[in-house]
């Protein structure tokens, strides 16, 4: 039987694409911008101290500026924001888990307000791998029903059910999910 890091490993040589390069398609960044492409695969985690504002409608969820951002090759970052800025009592556990082989196992949560739900709208990584540590204690929100912002500016959700990236004014892409990006 193979173990964790054989098929990490595997995984790891199906990639064309690792930020050291790229692809011809790749959009060139206009001034003031960074191209997704760059970014590294295996993933890099840096400390964002942008404020990052996340609403439900009028109710504001979050805000912060210490997020994590998660950067990997291809996509828009996704931000972890550290539990003690998030109105916890919104969330609400949620079925289903996710593995991630960066990040471990992902727990998900809902948001409920009274009678308005929406469903595995966040997730977090309670026992993170190495590595990962600092997401520990932080939540990240899918976009797609929410506003949020970084630094004032709206951004769109990383398309795809799965992806959790957020799209900010300062990326050239394009980034995957987006159909036929599978192998990216």
């Amino acid at each position: 039987m193979n173990s964790d890091l054989d098929l990490l490993a595997q995984a790891c040589a199906q990639w064309r694409w690792r930020g050291q390069g790229r692809p011809p398609f790749a959009d060139s960044p206009k001034p003031g911008q960074v191209s997704v492409w760059d970014f590294p695969r295996p993933p890099e985690l840096v400390r964002d101290t942008r404020e990052i504002v996340v609403c439900w409608g009028a109710r504001e969820l979050a805000r912060t500026r210490g997020a994590w951002a998660v950067r990997e090759t291809a996509h828009p970052p996704t931000f972890y924001l550290p539990l003690a800025d998030v109105q916890r009592a919104f969330l609400s556990p949620a079925g289903g888990t996710s593995f991630c082989e960066w990040k471990g196992p992902a727990r998900y949560w809902d948001l409920v307000d009274g009678a308005r739900c929406l469903p595995q709208v966040a997730w977090t990584y309670p026992q993170p791998l190495a590595g990962a540590e600092p997401l520990a204690d932080c939540v990240a929100f899918y976009a797609h029903e929410l506003e949020c912002t970084v630094d004032g500016k709206n951004v769109l959700a990383q398309a795809g059910g799965f992806y959790g990236g957020w799209i900010t004014p300062d990326l050239a892409g394009p980034f995957k999910g987006a159909p036929g990006s599978g192998a990216w």
